[in-house]
């Protein structure tokens, strides 16, 4: 089986290269700075060697040591997910929970051997993908006497393609540059672009019901599943591979978003389609955030099925697109494999003027086939350059702090609820961050019946105390999503982040019902514990 090529960065997303350099952390000290007014030298990044943490609390036995360690960096690398705050600990050198043991295996009799030690001897069991988690889900839970981190790192190939049904059979472990990889010799793709997607894998978007860059049509992992293969400690779990089925509850469904507290995920099928050739864009400019909302109701409800419908606020517009700080900027995106799409984007943009929208005929980009770049230059390549050139290192431990949150509403709902938690939200982060605070949103995905508003949040926190101060934001956002109607996540996944919001927004019986499936698959609760349910 193959195995990924590149090592993990244990203080950034990615990996060792997507590091930023001493010099580029310097630069971003300086740019801090300017906006703070104290100058913060970048912290040193640690060695881990140097870097203390408990022994190990059990003994890997030795029919299991040839992909089962307790090697000191592996257990160091397998501590935090991608949340700031945990990026922050591990450049400060803070590993206080730690798993006791790593699992690499190298096919599904490892894992099966793994999972039977596991359980035999109550270890806790914390599946592990790309390690992108942002809601503290790949995390020891703080209750294990032990813990084991199962990578699937090695679990990383297509292993059949149906080119006649458009479908892959992906093992869990796969990253997604290297899936996109094997398809396209095939002019094939899968064509799910989360933000993370260039250190993620196949099976941690099945897990944790990811959600791709398309704003409407197939853009939730959900979308793509066919089958799915979870080793569970008490046996195998595989649904049929089948196109739809009105047969009962969908097994595939249990799993998606379980989060690893049912199984491992193995491997699935998923669908695939052929690579995009037509594409076409357009900027609209609408003079308010309400009109801009407006405008894209009326798009998406249309049903045109635009692969991008991203709608960015005042704030976001001016710091992403360059706008004037007032105005609202929508960016229509439209693509296919088989046909033009001048007459969708005509549409779309007709749609968008008559709600009030403002964009230039030259401004519109129509790629017949030709090759032609759509969506890289003016004010939509502007948002595409400050979106995809996230890297979370370049200005960690500075004293900047920063996070998002997401969710979804009905269109009836939107402007109150939008209303709603910018004012309570931006209570706290005037009380906290001072004046240095800037709150702002986007929508990531829109349906026919609501949008996904993804906000973000920035300001100058306090050296040393950033955990109080984000706990205090962030229950507020949680605490205002929740009460306006929202869903406590959009595409974040729940982890133990979320649990709270999560926990008012199920029904109590469905927790009852899930705890009752968890006790047939996990009698002895050894997977993901404190995850969706205790």
């Amino acid at each position: 089986m193959a195995k990924w090529q590149q090592k993990r960065s244990f203080w950034t997303w990615g990996f060792v290269s997507d590091e930023p350099s001493d010099a580029d952390r310097k630069r971003a000290a300086l740019t801090v700075a300017a906006r703070t007014g104290t100058a913060v030298d970048p912290p040193p990044v640690p060695k881990l060697e140097d870097i203390e943490v408990r022994p190990p609390r059990l003994s890997v036995p030795e029919a299991l040591r040839d992909w089962v360690t307790t090697d000191h960096e592996e257990r160091l690398l397998h501590t935090h997910g991608g949340h700031p705050l945990e990026l922050q600990a591990a450049l400060r050198g803070q590993f206080d929970n730690p798993p006791d043991a790593v699992a690499h295996p190298q096919n599904e009799d490892q894992l099966e051997a793994t999972l039977a030690w596991a359980d035999k001897h109550a270890h806790a069991v914390i599946p592990y993908g790309g390690a992108t988690s942002v809601v503290w889900g790949v995390n020891v839970p703080e209750d294990a006497e032990t813990a084991v981190t199962v990578d699937l790192d090695h679990l990383s190939q297509v292993l059949e393609l149906d080119e006649v049904s458009r479908a892959a059979r992906i093992q869990a472990g796969m990253l997604g540059p290297d899936l996109e990889d094997a398809l396209r010799p095939k002019g094939l793709t899968l064509r799910h672009f989360p933000q993370s997607f260039p250190w993620s894998t196949v099976g941690g978007w099945v897990a944790t019901r990811s959600g791709g860059h398309y704003a409407t049509n197939h853009t939730h992992i959900d979308d793509f599943v066919e089958s799915i293969r979870m080793l569970t400690p008490t046996g195998w779990w595989e649904s049929r591979r089948l196109p739809g089925s009105g047969a009962g509850p969908s097994p595939d469904r249990m799993v998606i978003g379980s989060e690893g507290t049912l199984g491992i995920i193995s491997e699935c099928w998923l669908r695939v389609q052929k690579r995009p050739t037509f594409r076409a864009t357009a900027p609209v400019v609408f003079p308010t955030w309400q009109a801009g909302a407006e405008g894209t109701r009326q798009i998406v409800q249309a049903k045109l099925w635009p692969a991008n419908l991203r709608l960015l606020d005042p704030v976001e517009a001016r710091q992403s697109a360059g706008l004037d700080g007032e105005q609202t900027l929508l960016i229509v995106g439209f693509e296919s494999a088989e046909v033009s799409q001048r007459a969708n984007v005509a549409a779309a943009v007709a749609i968008a003027r008559d709600a009030g929208g403002s964009v230039e005929d030259e401004a519109i980009r129509i790629d017949d086939g030709q090759g032609q770049a759509t969506g890289r230059e003016g004010a939509v390549g502007a948002w595409r350059n400050a979106f995809i050139g996230v890297n979370a290192g370049l200005t960690n431990g500075l004293g900047l702090l920063a996070d998002t949150f997401e969710t979804s509403i009905t269109w009836d709902r939107f402007d109150e609820f939008d209303g709603y938690v910018r004012e309570r939200v931006g209570e706290v982060l005037a009380r906290v961050l001072k004046g240095s605070a800037t709150l702002s949103c986007r929508f990531t995905h829109v349906y026919p019946d609501g949008p996904a508003p993804y906000y973000s949040f920035s300001g100058v926190g306090k050296l040393g105390g950033e955990l109080e101060q984000w706990q205090e934001i962030k229950h507020a956002a949680t605490e205002a999503v929740v009460a306006a109607g929202g869903s406590v996540t959009h595409h974040h996944a729940v982890g133990r982040l979320h649990r709270p919001g999560y926990d008012k927004q199920r029904p109590e019986l469905f927790a009852d019902a899930y705890r009752a499936a968890k006790a047939a698959v996990d009698p002895h609760g050894i997977m993901n514990r404190g995850v969706l349910f205790d």
